[in-house]
């Protein structure tokens, strides 16, 4: 039975294996970014299609030390058949490659002697040569290099399963989706308990609350996957993973909405309700133009969680008025959420001070590339 890695942003790593071992998936090792499974064939299709928190789903197929080029060559060529990817020679294909600590730093060329590799293996199979395509290839192969140590892979999903299609508008610096979904995931939210984000931008937060109470698998709307075009691809077995996603969809009865999103920003708002539509979970959610500043009531009688991803600042500028956002958010906590949890995503140590408050749980995850902490406060 084969491995798969699922990888998500740094920080994820626990929510990811949760979410798998809640998908009867077998874990078997849990990184920071990354979760190891063994499973079959069918094991990965519904990772694929019902996993919120991966961003991708590896098939490893080698792994060695490489210090020159030719390490990956020979490596590649000798000891693993690339071409059994490839239902013809008219497949597309695409390396997606990273490197650190090592002796072998220029990315392309890592690349490049992959693709030398995988090449040569079809022009020995076909007497042609593949073409690549960095746009929309068919197959995508992964090699990342970390202190020399190298690891091959196939990328089974094909682009990224962050990408859900609702959110082809965005706004400043928006969430990515799969870690919107893998944070709220972090709060043990039950499901039941209202949603407030104070500072939603384009929505991404109440969106992915919406969907995961319908149960709507965020895969199964999607266009392909790469695994659909290799020549051991099982349709029966997929689509018998979609139709067991399809039967873990809910129906929702909506008196009023459960999740209410405000922004400053009137274009974000409209961006957010467009999202919200294309997701189809408009119903569930409320959209109101009121800075945090300007805040008045709490929207909702029940006691719920309130889930914020401040501005963060890199000007000392910058960073005075994200104080003072951070004071004014903690202003309205007190005095309107008062036995409510809040959860605010912080990337900037001084601002996360400003709020006055004393956070009872700390996860460190990564957004993008900025170090930031997911904190818990009871409000009282």
């Amino acid at each position: 039975m084969p491995k798969f890695i699922a990888v998500s942003s740094k920080g994820l790593g626990p929510s990811l294996a949760e979410e798998l071992k809640g998908l009867s998936l077998k874990v078997l090792e849990q990184g920071e970014s990354n979760v190891t499974f063994d499973s079959n064939w069918a094991g990965c299709y519904k990772a694929n299609l019902r996993s919120r928190v991966a961003t991708g789903i590896l098939l490893p197929v080698l792994d060695f030390p490489a210090y020159q080029p030719e390490d990956i060559y020979n490596n590649a060529i000798k000891k693993h058949d690339f071409t059994k990817y490839f239902r013809s020679i008219d497949d597309t294909f695409t390396i997606q490659a990273t490197t650190s600590d090592s002796k072998l730093r220029d990315q392309r060329l890592v690349a490049m002697t992959l693709k030398d590799a995988i090449v040569d293996q079809c022009y020995k199979k076909w007497d042609a040569r593949p073409s690549i395509d960095n746009a929309k290839p068919k197959i995508i192969f992964s090699i990342r290099i970390f202190k020399n140590n190298t690891s091959i892979a196939v990328v089974t999903n094909g682009a990224s399963l962050s990408q859900r299609g609702y959110r082809t508008e965005r706004t400043e610096a928006p969430l990515r989706e799969h870690l919107a979904a893998g944070l709220i995931q972090l709060t043990d939210w039950d499901g039941e308990a209202p949603i407030v984000d104070l500072m939603c931008g384009s929505g991404t937060f109440l969106i992915e609350a919406a969907l995961m109470k319908r149960g709507v698998s965020p895969g199964v709307d999607r266009g392909a996957f790469a695994f659909q075009h290799y020549p051991s691809f099982d349709e029966e077995a997929f689509q018998s993973s979609v139709d067991e996603a399809l039967e873990a969809e809910k129906e929702v009865d909506i008196e009023e909405p459960m999740f209410f999103g405000f922004d400053i920003s009137s274009k974000a708002l409209d961006i957010a309700k467009r999202n919200a539509q294309r997701a189809e979970v408009d119903d569930m959610i409320s959209f109101a133009r009121v800075p945090v500043s300007a805040h008045k009531q709490c929207p909702t009688e029940k006691k719920g969680i309130v889930l914020v991803n401040p501005p963060y600042g890199k000007r000392l500028e910058d960073l005075h008025t994200i104080q003072d956002i951070y004071r004014d958010l903690a202003f309205i906590l007190k005095r309107q959420f008062k036995g409510w949890t809040a959860w605010i995503l912080s990337g900037d140590k001084s601002s996360t001070a400003a709020l006055g408050l004393k956070n009872s749980k700390s996860y460190t995850v990564y957004n993008g590339g900025i170090e930031c902490r997911w904190l818990r406060y009871e409000i009282r």
